[in-house]
């Protein structure tokens, strides 16, 4: 029987949120707002590659739980990253938003927090600690709470990464005015990987959107079918922080030309 592994863990994650007394609207108005650099970086004419800082996952347990954050993204950025996820998530992940400070310390490239941002601070948290883009799962979130974070994510200077998984939820991220998309391969529910699911839904998004291929990238073959599908980078995270050599396993998969959609 398939771990309900996303409606555990975005239930403790608004477990959390609705223990969280900060006050958000002040927060909002004491945040300097930046210049948005993560979709930026992500459009080149090569397949753009974010590299992520991963200690463990849920379904395969530890991956590096000893990692250091800035040694990898070091690593990461040598071997040709165009950015860098941080995966934040402790209960499930083993990450912390320190680690997304320390990221934030060793290098300048873009930095995205990966976690599964539920509510206002968690988008400002992102920005507090040094992020360039947040993630936003749109399985995670009704409609309006979509469009706030994605709004609220603007506002502060960060470009909101909208995760879909199926048509439905593609149409969902369009209508909250995405201009960033993921297309998640692996299913949060079962957390299997279907690699066809990004070129499914790749030809129904628009060329002005910047589409991310995530999940079962394993390899230069796999970058060069998702640049066939059209996607404009991919975000990488288990075969590149298991690797013996983090900076030639990134290096593998950049140069590849993007196919531009439409």
């Amino acid at each position: 029987m398939a771990t309900r592994y996303l409606e555990e863990i975005v239930v403790a994650h608004r477990r959390r949120a609705a223990s969280d007394e900060r006050d958000w609207r002040a927060r909002r108005e004491a945040t300097v707002p930046r210049t948005p650099r993560l979709r930026a970086a992500l459009r080149t004419s090569s397949v753009a590659v974010i590299a992520e800082v991963k200690r463990r996952s849920p379904s395969r347990g530890a991956l590096a739980a000893d990692l250091d954050p800035a040694v990898v993204a070091r690593a990461y950025r040598d071997g040709g990253a165009a950015a860098i996820s941080v995966l934040t998530d402790e209960e499930f992940f083993g990450g912390s938003l320190a680690d997304l400070g320390a990221v934030a310390a060793a290098v300048e490239v873009p930095l995205l927090r990966k976690d599964f941002a539920v509510s206002p601070n968690d988008v400002l948290d992102a920005a507090a600690f040094g992020a360039s883009g947040v993630l936003l799962i749109v399985a995670a979130l009704d409609p309006a709470e979509l469009a706030q974070l994605v709004t609220l994510a603007r506002e502060v200077g960060l470009d909101p990464l909208v995760e879909v998984h199926d048509a439905d939820e593609l149409a969902r991220a369009l209508d909250a005015g995405a201009d960033l998309v993921g297309i998640n391969q692996r299913d949060l529910h079962t957390f299997d990987v279907d690699t066809e699911r990004a070129a499914a839904l790749a030809r129904r998004v628009d060329p002005a959107v910047v589409l991310v291929g995530e999940s079962g990238i394993r390899g230069r073959d796999d970058v060069a079918a998702l640049a066939a599908a059209g996607v404009d980078a991919v975000l990488v995270g288990e075969s590149v922080v298991t690797a013996s050599s983090r900076v030639d396993a990134v290096r593998a998969l950049t140069g590849i030309a993007r196919v531009p959609r439409g």
